[in-house]
């Protein structure tokens, strides 16, 4: 006992520089968030002189962070709820269900979930060019919809490890399919849809890419393509630039912090599971 306590101490004297040598960039964002343009520029490491908050308030006064806020909000909530039942609902029938039609549906899921997305990318924009979904939040919610596969994917394993004794319990009592599989099977796979609700969130919320391609005008700005076009030709106000890297990355943080216990439940839960 005493020799695995000695064990624990002493890994983490080894981890402690590395976990330092982590956060040193977020504590630069932080600090010099706190800082004028000069004082960033020639003190970028130490602490500020005086805290300052006015950053912050230029940046709510001087850039739509609000409604950009909003944008990334829809996007995420609507995105992932549709992903996690479509990936849910697709697995369902998959699991209980074993039908040559089935396994070949499987088979192509699997085929389109090895094709990168970046070689997609100018059929997919022709696509939804002809479809009028370009620069569309709805139209963008419809193509982050594609993530439906890798959540298909993960709760298939987790719902293979149900017992189907159940289902067929409920069938006997006269319960139907669609009931067996809201009222039993859904509730059975809160572990791993949270888990795949936290992934996909943090895809989404940080996507760079897909909102700089299919998102032109400002009222439809995500808050990272926000921080993107805060950045200016040939200078940067780097104090007001890290204060919307921080507002935007708050949120996640918070997010992920409180879903912790949720993300290790799931995923040690699916792996020992399957």
């Amino acid at each position: 006992m005493i020799g695995s306590k000695r064990k624990l101490w002493i890994l983490d004297v080894l981890m402690l520089p590395f976990g330092l040598l982590t956060f040193f960039p977020f504590y630069i964002i932080i600090v010099n968030t706190f800082k004028s343009e000069f004082e960033t520029a020639t003190k970028p490491v130490s602490l500020p002189t005086s805290w300052n908050f006015s950053n912050y308030a230029r940046v709510f006064e001087e850039t739509p962070i609000l409604r950009s806020f909003g944008n990334s909000l829809f996007l995420t909530v609507t995105a992932v709820i549709l992903m996690v039942l479509i990936g849910a609902m697709a697995a369902y029938p998959i699991v209980y269900n074993r039908t040559r039609v089935n396994r070949v549906i499987m088979g192509y899921l699997l085929l389109g979930f090895m094709v990168p997305f970046q070689t997609l990318l100018v059929p997919l924009f022709q696509l939804m060019t002809n479809l009028k979904l370009v620069d569309k939040l709805y139209g963008l919610t419809t193509m982050y919809l594609g993530g439906s596969v890798f959540v298909f994917f993960l709760i298939l394993g987790y719902m293979k490890t149900i017992p189907k004794d159940l289902s067929e319990a409920a069938i006997i009592d006269g319960c139907s399919i669609w009931g067996i599989f809201w009222k039993i099977i859904l509730p059975l796979l809160q572990p791993i849809t949270v888990t795949c609700a936290v992934l996909q969130t943090m895809w989404i919320w940080n996507d760079f890419l897909s909102p700089m391609l299919f998102l032109s005008s400002r009222e439809n700005t995500t808050l990272v393509l926000e921080i993107y076009k805060a950045k200016g030709e040939f200078a940067v106000n780097w104090p007001m630039f890290m204060t919307m890297t921080v507002i935007t990355l708050a949120p996640v943080f918070v997010f992920f912090i409180a879903m912790q216990k949720q993300i290790v439940e799931g995923i040690v839960g699916g792996a020992v599971k399957g």
